[in-house]
């Protein structure tokens, strides 16, 4: 693999360009690409540029519908459901958590159910953009059925990722996981470097537990965090969010990763300042990580987004490590 640094600007430009070729009007192309180029630029290849090239198939084989942006169905309080009319998924998912947001500043509280969207791409964007607004953010999405129940050997769960960030003047804290022990985008990423997971992540096609990535995706069995408790979880949240959203399960979503497409989502935000002082609450977490760092000596603690905002600023500085071959594939889009 040849990789190269790509410039922030010269990254968002690009994409911005190819979207606005695909039908997307220049403001909608400039967050979408922005949307893609922040993932790739806080390290998370698998969901950011490494993802575009699928993301412009899915809309020439019809699952994205460029010009369609969701709508509000109905409305109980703080608690909203709407309709994503099988839009750009990372939009929708933006405008809901927005939403959200908004509700969380009139209620204390904003929830958001979406149906009838696409993949979001990387979960925690939405997770970053909620602390970004002081709001503590939790939102997760079902998917295509890609993970098996515990002691299955059939995917009838999805790996329905997770987000839940809470805002930080010194740092946001942002938890990005997927139900299973790590993604396909991952699993992907390891495979493409020639490298085995850290721990076992999965079963081969014997059935046996294995730390090679290329294996877990040929048998389609990742393994579920906390095992049992993970496959509980993964279907838990599918069954909140279409119950929600009156939206589609992982079981009535197509099992194509191509033509994934109507998933369900939930998006939740919580109002600090309708409690008090948001610094008083911001000084609990400060206190949290305190404590969880203090004499940690040579380990290494760190807690979910430190690293991302270390690779941020780095590739701000630097530019944004790329496959040299993803990088052309794109540009020749």
């Amino acid at each position: 693999m040849s990789m190269q640094r790509v410039a922030y600007g010269e990254m968002q430009e690009t994409l911005a360009r190819i979207l606005i070729k695909y039908g997307f009007s220049p403001d909608r192309a400039e967050r979408c690409s922005g949307l893609f180029t922040d993932t790739s630029c806080d390290g998370v290849h698998s969901h950011g540029l490494n993802r575009f090239p699928r993301f412009i198939k899915a809309i020439v084989n019809g699952s994205v519908h460029v010009e369609a942006s969701p709508s509000p169905l109905m409305q109980c309080g703080a608690l909203e459901r709407w309709d994503g009319r099988r839009g750009p998924g990372n939009l929708n998912a933006y405008e809901c958590m927005e939403r959200a947001i908004a509700l969380s500043r009139e209620c204390g509280v904003g929830c958001v159910a979406l149906a009838n969207t696409n993949h979001w791409m990387r979960g925690g964007s939405y997770g970053w953009q909620a602390a970004n607004a002081g709001v503590i953010g939790i939102c997760w999405t079902n998917t295509m059925p890609n993970l098996p129940p515990w002691g299955a050997t059939e995917p009838r769960l999805g790996n329905n990722p997770l987000v839940i960030a809470v805002p930080r003047t010194n740092g946001h804290v942002v938890l990005d996981m997927a139900m299973s022990q790590f993604s396909y985008g991952k699993l992907a990423s390891y495979r493409a470097i020639g490298s085995l997971l850290p721990v076992e992540g999965g079963f081969d096609t014997e059935g046996n537990l294995t730390r090679d990535p290329a294996a877990i995706e040929r048998s389609q069995r990742p393994l579920p965090i906390g095992y049992w408790k993970g496959s509980g979880l993964s279907l838990t949240l599918d069954m909140v969010a279409a119950m929600l959203s009156a939206g589609f399960a992982t079981y009535q979503i197509p099992a194509d990763e191509s033509l994934e497409t109507g998933v369900s989502q939930v998006f939740l935000a919580f109002n600090l300042a309708a409690l008090g002082p948001v610094e008083d609450a911001m000084a609990i977490a400060d206190r949290i990580l305190n404590h969880l760092q203090a004499n940690a000596g040579d380990s290494d603690i760190r807690y979910p987004g430190e690293q991302v905002l270390k690779t941020r600023v780095e590739n701000h500085l630097l530019g944004i490590p790329v496959d040299a071959a993803i990088w052309e594939e794109v540009r020749n889009l």
